[in-house]
């Protein structure tokens, strides 16, 4: 499954209720009668039940060969290029949220957004999508050419992705629901807003009726229109014109583009000047680099962050840097991206990382188990049985130790007592304390206290403690338990102050980015670091758009922690991103050429055949998808014969590929195939029944559309004993022996209502997750 993804996957339900359901729940007068509507500004529809016919029935899965048509719906780039169309025509906007595996959402995208009639009938309409689900792994090929989402047709992923958060903020009403379909005017307004609709009459009739007694909308004068003004308009098909007229024109055409685009100043298209930016033209390059400096759409910062990932002479990058600081009085990301490269460029005062590498010698270990070696163990456990004697005395150095022992205590000997571990945390508090008070000071008492104020769920002080240790003095070399969580502490505390800037939009000093970098970097070769601290810093170092350094980071992790699944998972989604579906086998199969190669790196070799093969089904390319989903098994095969203890995992993913080929043969008509496929896949391993994939569709999910499909050719033949009745009847006795709990419609099929403010809120219990959000950064 693709956790990038799916983290931010819809909260979905379709009502499927019985046909007598609809009757029940329409809401009565006390005589009987149907009430009346009490907010009829806002045309919602509820869900309209069939009498007799089932939800696959209702919307029917794509086939291949349906998939492979065209999508016809002209959809906008971006809400901003809607508004101003809209704004320009006197269109309304149409507003189109889908979901990836939600039945109906499949229906859609496979079939209904393909039909030219359906095309017809949103044409009075600026249309935009919505979808969270990623299609394509990149956006745009090493030559900056636009690969259009497979789905969705004329955006990018990215495109249909980054719209989705502003139609959230703007129409949802705090609810993730797909299908949906939202009539806009004036780029504010809700006409209508059509979910939960059991048939697309009633949504194809509500979007008709929103047009209805409209004066005609202004046409675009495209034909009229000068270089300049097609440069500058917003609407589809005339970017789609001028980035053609780039890529296939003469050196003199794209210079005149080039001017063009300058000429439209901060509206300056990025897309062209991505165009020309990946060119091998230095001198247009160059101009391309000039003309973005000084644009300021949608869209630009991240071109100027992609530009600062590139190596650049000096004059360059300070250009480029210059710009984002130019813009950071209104965008508060360019403000940020240019504050974390200035950052990145220069070093930390508080953390002196060069001296903390140089201490540590040789190769770390992957892990330390806990805090402590028996040596040290066995003079803790003396200290503690001395405690009444240390605390009596006037010595603050020994206090310290007592307090040092009660929190190795606490982490390794109370074996999941809460109760227990929390009395040492308080004794250690309070033996710092009283050390601190007897005149111990500095970074070592500060450490303590910021350790046990931790464990003790007193986080911000924790921090602040934290933040006085290592500002303090702790010094480079310490490699012991404490040093390293006053050490993510610290690196926690300059995390929180950046994003609270962030959140309050304002503006915070460079040296804190440093200092998280430095710290992260001591953390990623302390003996006690983990793999989850080396995750949390390439995310932050991505999410604030230094993509370069978050990447030499992830390296430095693979190779102190070769068989950790978040950061394999973190190097697919890069090479996918950077390289494309293509080149991820390949980076695997070199990987396994390495000596020194751990043996679980030939599972995640297989997985990223399994992830080319989604995405390839992604994309339509049903021949390609099928060879890697047999990669994938083979690779899977093989490592259960290499590790055998590691047999769950592979046979799970094996019963996924096995689903995802017999989804395949479903689509393209191979019946047989299908349900042979799906057979094979519960008996090789039927917990996996449940699961979904890439593509957000389970096994289960599949094997209900086959059924769905078979008992419907089925009522159709003369006779009972046929192909499709055999196929029919072993689907089904492969589905009645899997647990039922396997069967049941997944969780975004089931509305979760948004929490009352009258809720209880939900507590963690004390100490609970500590570890991982400490270690987590």
């Amino acid at each position: 499954m693709s956790t990038w993804s799916r983290a931010l996957a819809f909260v979905v339900v379709l009502a499927f209720f019985l046909a007598h359901a609809q009757a029940e729940d329409e809401p009565k007068k006390d005589d009987g009668t149907k009430a009346e509507d009490t907010q009829p500004k806002k045309k919602t529809y509820g869900t309209r039940v069939g009498s007799g016919v089932g939800r696959e029935q209702m919307w029917p899965a794509a086939t291949a060969e349906e998939w492979k048509k065209p999508v016809l719906i002209q959809f906008q780039r971006t809400w901003e290029d809607a508004r101003a169309i809209s704004k320009q025509t006197g269109k309304p906007i149409l507003c189109c949220i889908n979901m990836d595996g939600e039945i109906a959402s499949e229906h859609y995208a496979g079939v209904r957004y393909r039909q030219p009639e359906i095309a017809e009938l949103y044409k009075p309409y600026v249309c935009v999508i919505a979808s969270v689900y990623r299609h394509n792994p990149r956006d745009y090929d090493d030559q900056g050419r636009r690969i259009l989402c497979p789905r969705f047709g004329s955006v990018t992923c990215g495109e249909h992705i980054t719209i989705e958060p502003i139609l959230y903020d703007k129409f949802l009403d705090g609810r993730r629901i797909a299908p949906r379909h939202i009539g806009v005017e004036d780029g504010e307004q809700e006409m209508y807003d059509v979910f939960y609709a059991w048939d697309t009459d009633s949504v194809f009739e509500t979007i008709r009726e929103g047009v209805v007694g409209r004066p005609p909308p202004t046409p675009l004068a495209r034909g009229d229109m000068s270089l300049e003004e097609q440069v500058a308009s917003p609407d589809v098909e005339d970017r789609r014109a001028v980035e053609q007229a780039y890529a296939e024109g003469s050196r003199a055409q794209r210079e005149a583009l080039l001017a063009a685009a300058a000429t439209a100043g901060e509206q300056a298209p990025v897309e062209l000047l991505r165009l020309a930016l990946r060119g091998r033209d230095g001198q247009l390059v160059r101009r391309a680099r000039q003309v973005l400096a000084g644009a300021r759409g949608q869209g630009a910062v991240d071109l100027l962050v992609e530009q600062l990932a590139e190596p650049l002479e000096p004059d360059e990058r300070d250009s480029l840097l210059a710009a984002l600081e130019d813009m950071g009085e209104d965008s508060p990301r360019a403000r940020t991206v240019a504050v974390v490269h200035r950052g990145l460029a220069g070093s930390s005062t508080a953390v002196d990382a060069a001296g903390w590498l140089a201490s540590f010698e040789g190769e770390p270990v992957a892990e330390v188990e806990g805090p402590r070696d028996d040596a040290r163990r066995s003079t803790d456990r003396q200290l503690v049985e001395r405690q009444a004697e240390i605390l009596a005395s006037p010595d603050a150095d020994a206090q310290l130790r007592l307090a040092e022992a009660f929190l190795a205590t606490a982490w390794e000997e109370t074996q999941g007592d809460e109760e227990y571990a929390r009395l040492l945390y308080l004794d250690a508090r309070r033996v710092a304390d009283l050390a601190a008070e007897l005149g111990a000071y500095g970074w070592r008492v500060d450490s303590l206290q910021a350790v046990a104020a931790w464990y003790l769920g007193q986080e911000e002080e924790a921090r602040e403690l934290a933040v006085a240790a290592v500002e303090g003095g702790l010094p480079t070399g310490t490699d012991d338990w404490n040093t390293m969580v006053t050490l993510a502490l610290f690196a926690q505390a300059r995390q929180e102050a950046i994003r609270a800037a962030l959140r309050a939009k304002e503006p915070w000093p460079r040296d804190w980015i440093a200092d998280v970098h430095a710290t992260c970097l001591v953390l990623a070769r302390h003996p006690h670091g983990t793999s989850e601290q080396i995750a949390a810093h390439h995310d932050f170092l991505r999410g604030l758009g230094a993509p370069g350094q978050a990447r030499d980071v992830l390296e430095a992790g693979l190779a102190r922690f070769p068989d950790d699944w978040g950061l394999h998972e973190r190097l697919r989604r890069q090479v996918l991103v950077e390289e494309g579906v293509d080149a991820l086998e390949a980076v695997y199969a070199d990987r396994l050429t390495d000596p020194g190669a751990d043996p679980v790196l030939g599972w995640y070799a297989a997985q990223a055949s399994f992830v080319a093969a989604e995405f390839h089904r992604r994309a339509g390319h049903t021949a390609e998808a099928v060879a890697a989903y047999d990669r994938a098994i083979e690779r899977f095969e093989a490592d259960i014969a290499a590790r055998p203890d590691a047999r769950d995992g592979a046979d799970h993913q094996v019963a996924l590929a096995l689903a995802g080929k017999a989804r395949l043969a479903f689509e393209a008509g191979d019946d047989e195939a299908a349900v042979a496929g799906l057979v094979a896949s519960f008996d090789r391993f039927a917990e996996a029944a449940a699961t979904l994939d890439g593509l957000n569709l389970s096994p289960a999910d599949t094997a209900r559309t086959v059924r769905a499909h078979l008992a419907m050719l089925h009522a159709q033949e003369d006779a009972d004993e046929t192909p499709t009745a055999a196929r029919l009847a072993r689907l089904e006795a492969a589905m009645d022996a899997l647990d039922p709990r396997l069967l049941q419609l997944p969780a975004y099929e089931k509305e979760v209502p948004p929490p009352s403010e009258d809720d209880p809120p939900k507590r963690q219990p004390r100490g609970v997750g500590r570890r991982q959000r400490l270690f987590g950064g």
